[in-house]
């Protein structure tokens, strides 16, 4: 039985998998993007995400927590520097897979992994949609005592 088993090992041991991990983190975070094997990019969808929701929030205890699994101070700087700045409004989902096809020598599934903010192709015919969630808050008199107010004035 597998129970417990969650999560793709790669063919590694656990201290190679996560030093493998935070090695693409940091190249992730410095080139915006990079090309990797399927398996390994959606791993590593899984290890740079909340890395970069603990970046939004710019404290020395997130600063901490996010070193200790990237261990490269210049990636950290940039993490919270650049990448934050750019992504402090979404929500989430801040990387984005697609699929390159097969590698010529062993036939293993390629993909290019990339942060969704820095693709300027994507975003180029896209503006900045504002937040679709309104309040109900803000409405002090209801639509129909407003008609009225204004029969009345006339």
């Amino acid at each position: 039985m597998r129970h417990g088993k969650k999560g793709n090992h790669l063919g590694r041991k656990t201290a190679h998998r996560r030093s493998m991990l935070a090695n693409m983190a940091c190249s992730l975070i410095e080139h915006k993007r990079i090309n990797t094997t399927l398996a390994k990019a959606k791993a590593l969808k899984q290890f740079v995400e909340p890395l970069v929701t603990k970046s939004k929030d710019d404290t020395t205890h997130n600063r901490r927590i996010v070193f200790s699994r990237l261990r490269q101070k210049d990636a950290v700087a940039e993490l919270f520097r650049d990448v934050a700045a750019k992504v402090g409004d979404r929500p989430g989902g801040y990387t984005r897979i697609i699929r390159l096809g097969n590698r010529l020598g062993d036939n293993a599934e390629m993909a290019m992994i990339e942060l969704v903010d820095y693709n300027e192709i994507y975003n180029a015919g896209q503006k900045k949609k504002k937040s679709t969630r309104r309040s109900r808050r803000g409405k002090t008199t209801p639509p129909v005592a407003q008609t009225q107010a204004s029969n009345e004035e006339e």
